[in-house]
């Protein structure tokens, strides 16, 4: 599996190639999907470019990108769209459309909370562990691991020459993450050689503009879909490289 990471926190300083509207987004996911992707994560923008998790900003985002692609499509509940635990439990429960699936950033206070919200729901569960957090230790004691859809094994480390050192540490402190499926991802100059690493260990992986702005070459990226491009080019050289 490879996901697209259409837009993340990034915002119009990034330069006009980052999504941020549900049209801009509908359209970017629609060519990253023909490009390859079979999985998508958005983060849903309000008129002024900042992440929310307010249904009214949600709803048309997940419209607007369904009415284009027939994959699943998931969303963040990162602490910075709603920094109160409390709150971003409270917009979980309000949300008039449901995303196939949710991120949430295990290391965050309150994270148990909004993933139990979240499976109530019948929204699938992506945790995210972070490298250099404590997520794997918190996420090993948590009796919602089991429940999951999968976890994103995601290496903050932005420098090429470490990264996938950096990765390999993060898969041994997850060790069996309680038998769930492992996606794995960089970020940054550290997003190409993490994602080599995933295609080399036959791991799901994600690449797009959330993730890393330029190429492996270092070139600027012009989209999402040629993120998606060159990273299936990537990782299925990895494969063949074993």
């Amino acid at each position: 599996m490879i996901q697209v990471c259409l837009n993340g926190p990034r915002g119009a300083g990034d330069g006009a190639v980052v999504p941020l509207s549900p049209e801009a987004l509908a359209d970017s996911a629609a060519e990253a999907v023909a490009a390859g992707a079979t999985d998508i994560h958005v983060h849903a923008k309000t008129p002024c470019g900042q992440d929310s998790l307010s249904p009214r900003v949600l709803a048309p985002t997940l419209a607007a990108i369904r009415a284009r692609v027939p994959v699943p499509v998931g969303v963040t509940t990162g602490a910075w769209a709603e920094p109160d635990p409390a709150a971003r439990v409270a917009r979980v429960r309000s949300w008039t459309v449901l995303p196939d699936h949710a991120s949430v950033n295990w290391h965050e206070e309150g994270a148990e909370d909004v993933a139990a919200a979240l499976i109530e729901r019948g929204v699938g569960v992506e945790a995210g562990i972070w490298s250099g957090t404590d997520g794997a230790a918190r996420f090993a004691a948590s009796p919602l691991g089991p429940r999951v859809l999968r976890v994103l094994a995601e290496v903050t480390d932005p420098s090429p020459e470490t990264a996938e050192a950096t990765a390999h540490a993060l898969l041994s402190d997850l060790g069996p993450a309680f038998g769930r499926p492992v996606l794995l991802h960089g970020e940054d100059d550290g997003a190409w050689p993490v994602l080599r690493l995933a295609g080399r260990l036959g791991l799901a992986t994600r690449i797009g503009l959330e993730d890393t702005l330029v190429l492996p070459d270092g070139q600027r990226a012009l989209s999402n879909a040629q993120l998606v491009v060159t990273g299936l080019i990537q990782y299925r050289r990895s494969q063949r490289s074993l």
